[in-house]
């Protein structure tokens, strides 16, 4: 008799299913832990971004544009002229959606998305990085990449800000975890094979709706999805088609809307020349404080040590390959005046093949020296409020914290009623009973001088001002909210950049004569304000009539027909690098030649 015919049938089925029950409970404790590993970092950084919860400026400008559109006027800035104000395309339809939906405050619902999209984006980059090593290794994966990325104060900062940022750190996880899936099964593989890449391809191609920039990154990523699945010609084409669809149909849009090829930011900030030198300042501003080249060196080192076969794995290879070519197009353009804005996207690039390290002696050593850096980094490390001159930097949370007096100035409101100047003058123009223009005057009024608006416009009031996304919340969206560096004001945006304007904020180096300003809002023979020159408005308002500057004019400003709407998508490329001279009697010399 065998020793198994000894156990009798109960006791059997009491071993079986303590059995079953310790194997379950090792898959669930595995799980757990996967699960703690996949959305811990997704976790801390939500918290940190709800913690340093705020809304800028330029947060605000998206603001108003999403009412117009929830008023039914269409994707403007100010009725009666088609200006792409909002960087992010897609950001400005997402932020439109949900506000319509919930009824909340446009900045609002912002902080929100922002928040939950950077945690959805860390999740999507921990699961790929998780599922791309560990067919490769059977070891325990470490997380060291996302601790570089934690720490980072402007990581936090752009979780929210009512700025694309968040949007960004979402679709970058999403595309990587769709390109991680989309390898095809190893021969011999019990798992089905995935299909051919397409959903990867739709996703992948987004970036340029994301933001303009990140059309870099998605080619990047693309071709690591073609090097992955080396489909034939025609499937190529195929997922080449799923890729630009959208965007392409968006740029027809565009090009017949707006009239441009570009969002009018980018024709401001003058994104295709080249300004190394405050890039690289942008670029210091950003490494400097947190002392990035120790980890980004300790993690360098580290990849030395990856196999060759694993290296040149073309999932793992694309994000830094993309990330150090975000890094290098930010630092070519000159940056930008918000700490880190721009940057951090290209870090998290660099890092997500390293969010999964199998475990070694190496690495070990390498988890100790980043996790002494992370806690200096994030208790003790700070960025300057202002980098001062030549180039002007801001650590903008802190900035606008300060000045509103709140710690988490995220409604439109708080913002409105904390900047004094703009608000009495509006009053003031609002009583004067007729159509007033405001502009911006040493020793007027409330710091404005009140000039009779052309009746053209139907607006009661148009109002200039430096900061536009306060302008855009203050002023009526019926009213006028002009303004005077370009980001929604295409008169301003496409003057030509001269080398002296090149110091100072990045993306603010567009200043317009008041000349134009007054030349376009106001009916010939208006009384000007003291210190105006007559001649310059009135070479202003010739330069207005002639050539390609009259042609812009009418691209934004004339009703959208058909014909309008065909001879702007015909004309978009001219018009997107026309430039003018910011001079007014040169502008007219140039302009008007008979």
């Amino acid at each position: 008799m065998t020793s198994h015919e000894l156990i009798p049938e109960s006791r059997h089925r009491q071993l079986d299913e303590g059995a079953d029950r310790s194997w379950a409970g090792r898959r669930g404790g595995r799980r757990a832990r996967e699960a703690a590993i996949v959305g811990g970092p997704a976790l801390v950084a939500m918290y940190m971004g709800y913690r340093q919860r705020w809304v800028g400026d330029d947060g605000l400008i998206y603001s108003r544009t999403v009412r117009q559109l929830l008023a039914g006027h269409g994707p403007v800035f100010n009725l009666g002229e088609r200006a792409e104000a909002s960087t992010g395309t897609l950001w400005q339809w997402l932020i439109a959606g949900a506000a319509y939906l919930c009824g909340r405050d446009p900045s609002v619902v912002a902080v929100t998305l922002g928040i939950l999209l950077t945690g959805a984006g860390y999740i999507a980059v921990m699961a790929a990085a998780r599922s791309a090593v560990r067919p490769l290794s059977a070891a325990p994966l470490l997380p060291l990449g996302i601790l570089i990325l934690l720490p980072v104060k402007a990581d936090w900062d752009y979780a929210s800000s009512g700025l694309e940022n968040g949007l960004s750190t979402g679709w970058i996880g999403c595309s990587w975890w769709l390109l991680v899936r989309a390898r095809p099964p190893a021969a011999g593989s019990a798992r089905s094979r995935r299909p051919g890449g397409y959903a990867a391809a739709f996703v992948i191609g987004l970036g340029p709706l994301v933001r303009p920039d990140l059309a870099l990154v998605g080619a990047v990523f693309l071709g690591a999805l073609w090097w992955l699945l080396r489909p034939p010609p025609g499937r190529t084409l195929l997922m080449l088609g799923a890729a630009a669809g959208l965007p392409a149909a968006y740029e027809v849009f565009r090009a017949g809307y707006y009239g441009v090829l570009v969002p009018l930011p980018a024709l401001t900030k003058e994104a295709s020349q080249a300004v190394w030198s405050r890039g690289f300042a942008y670029f210091g501003n950003f490494a400097g404080p947190y002392w990035l080249w120790v980890p980004l060196t300790l993690l360098a080192a580290l990849a030395v040590l990856v196999p060759r076969r694993t290296a040149l794995r073309p999932e793992l290879l694309a994000p830094p390959v993309a990330g150090l070519l975000s890094w290098l197009y930010v630092c070519r353009v000159g940056g930008d005046f918000m700490h880190g804005r721009l940057l951090v996207p290209g870090l998290l690039l660099l890092v997500m093949p390293l969010c999964a390290v199998p475990l070694s002696r190496p690495v070990i050593a390498v988890a100790g020296a980043l996790a002494a850096w992370a806690v200096c980094c994030a208790l003790l490390w700070r960025p300057v409020a202002s980098s001062g001159n030549p180039y002007l930097i801001l650590d903008e949370q802190r900035d606008y914290v300060g000045y509103t007096g709140d710690p988490h100035p995220i409604t439109e409101a708080t913002h409105g009623r904390r900047r004094k100047p703009l608000r009495p003058a509006l009053r003031a123009a609002e009583e004067a009973g007729r159509p007033v223009l405001l502009m911006q005057i040493p020793g007027g009024r409330n710091g404005f001088a009140s000039l009779p608006l052309a009746h053209r416009f139907g607006a009661r009031t148009a109002a200039s001002y430096d900061l536009l996304g306060y302008n855009g919340v203050v002023t009526p969206l019926a009213d006028a909210s002009v303004d005077p560096l370009g980001l929604a004001y295409p008169l301003a945006a496409h003057q030509a950049r001269t080398a002296r304007r090149t110091a100072g904020r990045s993306g603010h180096e567009k200043p317009l004569d008041p000349a134009w300003i007054i030349a376009d809002y106001t009916d010939p023979g208006a009384a000007l304000p003291p210190g105006l020159d007559p001649a310059r408005v009135r070479a202003a308002r010739h330069a207005l009539t002639c050539g390609p500057l009259a042609e812009l004019q009418s691209s934004v400003r004339a009703p959208l027909t058909p014909s309008r709407f065909l001879r702007n998508a015909l004309g978009a490329w001219t018009r997107t690098v026309f430039r003018y001279p910011d001079d007014p009697v040169e502008a007219e010399r140039t302009l008007c030649r008979r």
